[in-house]
């Protein structure tokens, strides 16, 4: 995959006889601190993989290797009120039966997605930035027994939060502050 994918976990997932179901991303729900910043997906950011004509996979993961499903047939991706909502009738495979039984027994109780940023916006927040994420293109929603932000690659974000310092040319004293906050984590 390309380095501008980003990858964030959400811990929900449930398996009935043959399929599994669960969300994918929650809505204006604050991550965990990525690295100098919290991020927010909006509800409409997802909007692009419930158009005709997605191409979104599940995989076990993050393996390209171990595919579960793909939209429109094995995969079916939905919005409600809490978020992207998914149902997933895995894979035959040795990969889909393993995740299956795995999901079933309760071991593996999350699931994350990778995506590529479109469009963003960054402001702060009584002193904590914070990335909201505007539209989206979802690439692959995974089952995974790691859903935590500590495992996510951020360096885009880190990229998009710098060009967005540098444009903005009004700055405060707090927002210099920030700026200079997210430059020393950046460097370590």
């Amino acid at each position: 995959m390309s380095l501008d994918v980003e990858r964030r976990a959400v811990v929900e997932l449930r398996a009935d006889q043959t399929r599994l179901t669960g969300h994918a991303i929650i809505f204006n729900t604050r991550s965990h601190d990525l690295g100098g910043f919290v991020e927010i997906v909006a509800p409409g950011a997802v909007d692009r993989a419930l158009a005709p004509g997605a191409d979104v996979r599940a995989l076990y993961n993050h393996d390209p290797g171990a595919v579960l499903g793909r939209t429109p047939k094995t995969l079916q991706l939905a919005t409600d009120a809490r978020g992207l909502a998914f149902t997933l009738d895995p894979a035959p495979t040795q990969a889909g039966r393993d995740a299956f039984e795995l999901v079933k027994r309760g071991d593996v109780t999350g699931a994350s997605f990778g995506f590529r940023t479109l469009k963003d916006q960054w402001h702060h927040d009584g002193g904590i930035v914070v990335r909201e994420l505007l539209d989206v293109e979802i690439l692959e929603i995974s089952l995974t027994p790691f859903p935590s932000y500590s495992q996510t690659d951020v360096s885009v974000a880190q990229r998009s939060l710098r060009a967005a310092m540098a444009g903005s040319a009004t700055r405060s004293v707090a927002w210099l502050r920030l700026v200079a906050q997210s430059r020393r984590m950046m460097k370590t």
